[in-house]
């Protein structure tokens, strides 16, 4: 059981930035942050999970947990999580040791919404509360002196050359009919660094103030990622997912922004790619759905970030009322926007042309709550950080379909990096 208590707040950007250095004291955090976008299916402003005595590597025992406790839990799902569903195989280069999945039971929640601050305890840390609120209190009225960025030279795993040698043989292989689109990743990274996870969020969040928004620190492994894109929402009997393909640069000026996006919206390649992944969709959530459910509400819709703009479309079903949501999450994992269609075939290019394992990148974070609902985003625009191997890396892709051209398709995967490099090579 839980004890809750709630507290207004006076300013919101304080109280957020308060509560995310008080996290910092805590050996779990998962920090997820909609950035003040609002759209039909939002849950909160921000949220925050610490501390725990019960983590989950395991998928039975994560389905054990929610048909038993019936609590929240915090975590991701690794692209990996794949190979338990799927007779699939990742054995290409892995530095940053992620586990396939991993979520954590919270002693604390405290969720950020409508002028609040909603304390959410187990009832064996409640009488924590007002001395919790105090500390945060203390972090709102002080300022927190910013820490610098050592810069960081980052290098790329596949190189110009390389990367076009790939992009043609992924073509080759929707010429000959194997797949009809791909996502092709590629890594950039660095060794031997050391940074501050807290502080490199905050630079990466502050450059694209995404709806999707997550930190998460477990053990010595920690993400901070700033993505636009949800994968998979339940609220009640009502499934949700927002695939996003399809990407543009923001203009220099606002009547360059508008034909950008009118471009967009009547690019034939990238449509082609965005309605490709939502047909997919929907035959995933079809696997569950109640017959007749499955809607398209937006088919290719602009959607305006502060760095891109993107093309989103929203699929939506019903699911009948005791459907298990982990269930779910199988029966649609990992979401079709990384991996391309038909899935499996897609997928198992993807590793042999792929030069590391994902693990993370292109996986997913969110959370499971008490009533049977769950809201989990795509990890991407993300970095990745192994503290005790010192190793930081960030992925970027593209889809490729039979319209593209890989020299545009290279420029995509730079434009897409440039605030993961900019954060780490600036400081």
């Amino acid at each position: 059981m839980r004890k809750h208590r709630s507290f207004k707040i006076n300013s919101l950007l304080q109280s957020k930035n308060a509560l995310f250095q008080w996290s910092r004291a805590h050996q779990e955090v998962a920090w997820l942050d909609s950035n003040s976008h609002q759209d039909p299916y939002s849950s909160f402003e921000a949220c925050l999970a610490v501390g725990t005595s019960h983590i989950i590597t395991d998928v039975d025992e994560l389905q054990t947990f929610m048909k038993l406790e019936k609590d929240w839990l915090f975590g991701y799902f690794s692209y990996d999580f794949k190979n338990e569903l799927e007779e699939l195989t990742s054995n290409n280069f892995d530095t940053l040791g992620f586990p396939v999945l991993q979520f954590f039971h919270p002693n604390k929640i405290i969720i950020v919404d409508e002028g609040h601050l909603h304390f959410k305890y187990l009832d064996a840390f409640a009488n924590e509360i007002d001395a919790d609120y105090a500390e945060i209190i203390k972090y709102q009225s002080t300022d927190t002196p910013k820490k610098g960025i050592d810069p960081i030279k980052i290098r790329m795993r596949i190189h110009k050359d390389a990367y076009f040698e790939k992009a043609n043989q992924f073509l080759e292989h929707i010429h000959r009919g194997d797949i009809y689109e791909a996502n092709f990743c590629q890594e950039f990274f660095a060794e031997e660094v050391s940074i501050d996870p807290w502080e490199t969020y905050n630079k990466l969040n502050a450059i694209s103030e995404p709806p999707f928004a997550a930190f998460i620190k477990l053990d010595d492994r920690y993400l901070m990622c700033a993505s636009p894109e949800r994968y998979i929402k339940k609220t009640g009997q009502k499934v949700i997912s927002q695939p996003i393909k399809g990407t543009a640069p923001r203009g220099k000026n606002e009547e360059e922004d508008e034909r950008i996006k009118i471009a967009l919206t009547k690019d034939k390649k990238e449509r082609a790619e965005n309605i490709m992944i939502t047909d997919l969709v929907r035959n995933d959530l079809s696997k569950s759905a109640l017959k007749g459910s499955v809607q398209v509400d937006e088919l290719c819709k602009v959607y305006t970030f502060k760095q891109v703009h993107q093309l989103i479309s929203t699929i939506v079903s019903k699911v009948s009322k005791d459907k298990n949501q982990a269930q779910l999450i199988k029966e649609t994992f990992p979401m079709g926007s990384m991996t391309g269609a038909p899935k499996i075939s897609a997928m198992k290019i993807i590793e042999e042309l792929e030069e590391t394992k994902r693990g993370l990148y292109s996986g997913t974070v969110g959370y499971f709550d008490p009533h049977g609902n769950f809201d989990f985003n795509v990890v991407i625009r993300s970095i990745l950080y192994n503290a005790t191997k010192k190793y930081v890396s960030f992925s970027v892709g593209s889809a490729i379909t039979s319209k593209s051209n890989p020299e545009n398709e290279y420029q995509e995967c730079l434009l897409k990096a440039k605030a993961m490099r900019t954060v780490l090579e600036e400081g």
